[in-house]
């Protein structure tokens, strides 16, 4: 019987290059794949420091360029629906003929920033679906943060409007276009709230800080300086850092405009987007012994 046929040189280079290649195919496939699953992973809460500090500054910066041009809160939701309902008492005081029946500019602006703000919060119910924790979650949050504050500095650079006012019957802002940038400003911190307040941690919303106040004065390891405590630690990096951005939005207000401050702003959240992707994973619970 005939020896059966050697395959050639040039058939096992090419069955060698097929192989090489579906290998790489496989491998590339096996990597998108794992990258996936990483960014569908739950960030653990207790190493979200960073980020949640960024949001308390982010908190600060936002709100003291609302109020520097209109005195308005962009984020602070409760002083917004008071003066509403303060707008609506007018209607009441004094007698008839001297009562106040006008819904003035600062009415009007407090109420776009409560409706966006809670458009904004609506982004949670997207976190319900994919899930609070997972880090593609956070990260395209925090990037939509971004594009919202991007889209308010181009707003406001287009209005042509003063960035500060000193007087509060005479404020900066009042044109169609300022009242839209009012409006991404507040949907931005929305989103912000509803990511910070999901994740359950000390930080709380990383908005309204009343809450942190009062934990931090009852907290009973207020004053054991000599050890970590994150129930006050971290209340006290979100107090001070709120601090730091109002000062320093203020100050970039003043000196180069709302404008080239909300574009820092917006860079600033990218940077926070980018940080969630160095937050660890968080562990799985062990199984129960039955």
């Amino acid at each position: 019987m005939a020896p059966s046929p050697q395959p050639s040189a040039t058939t096992s280079i090419i069955s060698g290059s097929h192989s090489n290649t579906d290998a790489e195919s496989g491998d590339a496939l096996l990597h998108r794949t794992s990258y996936w699953e990483w960014l569908n992973q739950d960030v653990d809460p207790n190493d979200t420091t960073f980020p949640l500090t960024a949001y308390s500054f982010m908190t600060g910066y936002m709100d003291v360029i609302s109020f520097s041009a209109c005195f308005v809160w962009c984020g602070f939701q409760t002083g917004n629906f008071c003066q509403l309902a303060i707008a609506i008492a007018r209607l009441y005081e004094g007698p008839k003929l001297l009562q106040d029946h006008t819904f003035r500019t600062a009415d009007k602006q407090a109420l776009t920033s409560l409706l966006s703000f809670q458009v904004g919060s609506a982004f949670g119910r997207l976190g319900d679906r994919i899930g609070n924790h997972k880090r593609i979650y956070l990260v395209l949050g925090t990037f939509l943060q971004a594009l919202l504050t991007m889209a308010a500095a181009l707003t406001l650079w287009k209005s042509h409007q003063p960035s500060v006012s000193n007087d509060r019957d005479d404020p900066a802002w009042t044109n169609i276009l300022t009242f839209v940038g009012l409006a991404f400003m507040s949907a931005s911190l929305g989103v912000q709230g509803v990511i910070g307040k999901r994740l359950n941690t000390q930080f709380g919303t990383t908005i309204v800080l009343t809450t942190i106040w009062v934990e931090l004065a009852s907290d009973p390891n207020l004053f054991k300086l000599n050890r970590k405590v994150p129930s006050r630690d971290h209340k006290l990096f979100a107090a001070s850092f709120l601090f730091i951005g109002g000062f320093l939005g203020r100050s970039l207000v003043g000196s180069i405009g709302t404008p080239a401050a909300l574009g820092i702003g917006c860079g600033a959240r990218v940077l926070i987007a980018l940080s969630f992707l160095f937050c660890k994973t968080k562990e799985p619970k062990p199984d129960r012994i039955q």
